[in-house]
Parts: C-alpha cells; sequence; structure tokens
C-alpha cells in the first residue's frame, strides 16, 4: 500500500540546513494499523505530512498502490490525495459550522451534491457514535467528541488510508482508549489503512499491528509490534517500553536499597519476560512442583499485545543453588527471557 523509499527532508533555517529526514525507508501493508513512533523532533511529523505531499521530500519515493507521488503531475496527485485522509491532535475543526456541516465540507470541496453530502454525513455521524451530534457547535462537544467529529470528516472522501498525527495527546485515558477503540474497528471494517504518529507506547501496544522507532531524522528500529515489546534493540524502544511496564520499578527497589528486595542467603532477584508469541504454560507453578524452589513474586505486568501475553514477572527464587540454575535454564529454554538483578547465591 505505502512505500516510503530513501525519503530525505532538508529544511533550509538562518543557520544553515537542518535534515529533519535521513533515508528514511518504511513499508506498510494495505489494511495494517503502523505506528510511527519517537521524541519530540525525532521527524515523526514530518514523515507523516510527507505521505501526502503537504511536505515534499528533498529526494526519495512516496509509493503508494505503485505509483509515486513525487513524480505524479498535479491533477493526478490532486486525485490520489483524496483517498488519503489526516486528523490532528488539535482536531481542527471550522468552529462557525454545525458537526454535520463540518463532515460535508470535504465533500462540497469535491463537489458532491448538498442532499447527497448530508445524507453521507448522517451515515458517518452513526459509524462515530454521535448521532445526535449534527446541529451541535464544535464548541458544544467535548474533547473526544470533536475527535470523532474530525475522524467522521476525514472519512467522507472515502480515503484508503487514514493518517492520525498524534490524534490522541489532547484526550484523557479514558478518552483516548475509546478513540483508539473506534479506529480499530474502522480498521477492520473499512479495511482503512491507518498510519498512528505518536510519542506514546502505551498507543502503540492498543491498536497497532507493526511500529517503526525513530530518532534524529531517521528509522533506528521497526518491525512487528509484539516482537518490539518482546526484545527491543535500540536504547530508545527500550526506554520508550519502559513507560508503559512496572517491571522497572525494581530497579529503582534495589537502588534504593528498600527492605522489599532484601535477600537471604541463596536468593536470586530474576525479571521473567515472555519474548515469543507460544509462552502459555502455567511457568511458575512449574518451577515451584519441578525444581522444588520457592518464587515470591514482587511484580507482575502480564497484558495481551496483538494477541499474546506480553509482559513479565520479577521474583526472587529461593532453593538449591543447582535448583535455581536448573529452573533458569528451564525457561530459557521455554522462550522467556530471564535476567538475573540481584544475586545472594553463594559463589565458593
Amino acid at each position: 500500500m505505502i512505500e516510503l523509499k530513501h525519503i530525505t527532508k532538508v529544511f533550509p533555517t538562518a543557520d544553515g540546513e537542518l535534515t529533519a529526514l535521513n533515508d528514511v525507508n518504511i513499508t506498510i501493508h494495505d489494511g495494517d494499523v503502523y505506528g510511527i513512533v519517537g521524541m519530540s523532533g525525532a521527524g515523526k511529523s514530518t514523515l507523516v505530512r510527507c505521505i501526502n505531499l503537504l511536505e515534499r521530500p528533498t529526494s526519495g519515493q512516496v509509493v503508494i498502490d505503485g505509483k509515486d507521488l513525487c513524480v505524479m503531475p498535479a491533477k493526478e496527485l490532486i486525485q490520489q490525495r483524496r483517498s488519503i485522509s489526516m486528523i490532528f491532535q488539535q482536531f481542527n475543526l471550522l468552529m462557525q459550522r454545525t458537526c454535520l456541516k463540518n463532515i460535508c465540507f470535504p465533500m462540497e470541496i469535491a463537489g458532491v451534491k448538498a442532499a447527497d453530502a448530508q445524507k453521507k454525513a448522517k451515515e458517518l455521524l452513526e459509524i462515530v457514535g454521535l448521532p445526535d451530534k449534527a446541529d451541535a457547535y464544535p464548541a458544544q462537544l467535548s474533547g473526544g467528541q470533536k475527535q470523532r467529529i474530525a475522524i467522521a470528516r476525514a472519512l467522507a472522501s472515502d480515503p484508503k488510508i487514514l493518517l492520525c498525527d498524534e490524534a490522541t495527546s489532547a484526550l484523557d485515558p479514558q478518552t483516548t482508549k475509546a478513540i483508539l477503540t473506534l479506529l480499530k474497528d474502522l480498521n477492520q471494517k473499512l479495511n482503512l489503512t491507518i498510519v498512528m504518529i505518536t510519542h506514546e507506547m502505551a498507543v502503540v501496544k492498543e491498536i497497532c499491528d507493526h511500529v517503526a522507532i525513530m530518532e534524529h531524522g531517521q528509522v533506528v528500529e521497526q518491525g512487528e509490534v509484539f516482537s518490539l515489546f518482546a526484545d527491543p534493540k535500540q536504547p530508545i524502544t527500550q526506554n520508550f517500553i519502559r513507560t508503559t511496564s512496572n517491571l522497572q520499578k525494581i530497579e529503582e527497589l534495589i537502588a534504593e536499597g528498600s527492605p522489599v528486595v532484601q535477600l537471604q542467603p541463596g536468593e536470586v532477584i530474576v525479571r521473567l519476560s515472555y519474548i515469543q508469541k507460544n509462552v502459555s504454560e502455567p511457568l511458575i507453578s512449574t518451577l515451584s512442583q519441578r525444581f522444588q524452589i520457592s518464587l515470591n513474586i514482587i511484580f507482575a505486568d502480564i497484558e495481551i499485545v496483538q494477541d499474546a501475553p506480553i509482559g513479565g514477572t520479577v521474583a526472587i527464587l529461593s532453593g538449591e543453588r543447582e535448583q535455581i540454575t536448573k529452573a533458569m535454564e528451564y525457561l530459557i529454554e521455554k522462550n522467556v527471557g530471564v535476567e538475573v538483578l540481584k544475586d545472594a547465591r553463594v559463589t565458593h
């Protein structure tokens, strides 16, 4: 569906040139929900604006359905852009227009008859769950309702692609979840390809199939969401994922010398993490029974991502040294990541 090939974007500034994007390559499949994540200034918003040529790349190709937008004649480009819609953090609704007329606006520009536009706008209000807001004005709506109207307006042109630039950043967590649920529903019902620009890994975990991590205008890591959460390679990815997990708190407790992490001789603190999708056995009880060791769980943080459990457990293992070692080897065989955080086993 979308291929970004060797995209570079350079902006002239008073101090010389600023390279916002540097040789970015991403492939987004038809019907995918694709996350692009990075800190402020990483280049993610510039990249998403290159997809519909709101920003024209300095070099590289933007290929959609096999056609390079960068060399497309102006008339054909206008037509192609109608298949790409966009929603923003600040909603960008026309305040002097009712919700119905906001949704009609892109259809008016495209020359759709007023009666047909109104009929479709009412259908879209149903789809986004606000059929009673046709005559309301944006100022009368909550943030979540405004974003629903913006989504309805974005769908008015029957797009194949929906670009979401920090679309949930201005919303509270509960409203964010509702909007993400709506987007995932639209993705499945309409086979809508969605590109999510965000700085929040929680958003990616909730809705995305694939993700690219950006830093300093480059993609430093990309792949399936589960794989990146299970086994992040780059420091920036690891830092992002830490923000979504309680399992990192153990390091603070160890650094503080908390009583929770004080060990008896022979004990060890381990962080166990799921790194493959096929972990489904009751591992904790198996360890206890098979190796005669006890596990005192300090933290557990397990979620379902892409229909598989991800996260893990921090626990104190107690028992005979040899049995603890065998238990950890068994976990590794079962595709569980094992990280020793503190060790009070006798070494002589």
